[in-house]
């Protein structure tokens, strides 16, 4: 797998972005758990994620690039950690439903939350023992408040 763009965004109602976001991209999601979907967009190349936040409908959540490894996270952290960029490392979390390694990018201009990241394993659960509701906003999450890296977790 090569490099690709994450964008997950907060929806009001699950069903009905699925079957919106389905149609525009002619594909079925990816992941599909209750207030959560992702769909793995082959053109362009990109992992959109559905998070059901009733309220919250049409927001960011955060940002992400998808890389095929490990190694490649490291690469990245390194690269960014030079710029004095790169923020919260989490290695083998979970969160989204996925295993993770990642990191969190720090100092983007306008608040917005960036992750590179690899998935390492699907997961039965939304989130890790490390993290609670608030991961990513996810269901029962705290999305009035600016997102941190500390408080995400996908």
């Amino acid at each position: 797998m090569s490099r690709r763009l994450q964008l997950a965004l907060n929806v009001n109602d699950i069903d009905q972005a699925v079957e919106f976001y389905a149609k525009l991209f002619g594909a079925e999601p990816a992941k599909r758990r209750p207030g959560y979907a992702n769909f793995a967009i082959a053109e362009p190349p990109l992992k959109l994620v559905l998070l059901e936040n009733p309220g919250q409908g049409g927001s960011l959540n955060h940002l992400g690039v998808e890389v095929p490894d490990t190694e490649t996270v490291q690469t990245e952290q390194a690269r960014l950690a030079e710029a004095g960029l790169a923020g919260a490392e989490e290695q083998g979390t979970v969160c989204c439903y996925a295993q993770q390694d990642k990191f969190w990018i720090q100092g983007a201009p306008n608040g917005e939350s960036w992750e590179i990241y690899t998935v390492l394993a699907d997961s039965p659960t939304f989130y890790g023992e490390d993290h609670g509701p608030a991961c990513c906003g996810g269901p029962g999450g705290h999305t009035d408040q600016p997102a941190t890296p500390q408080a995400q977790c996908c």
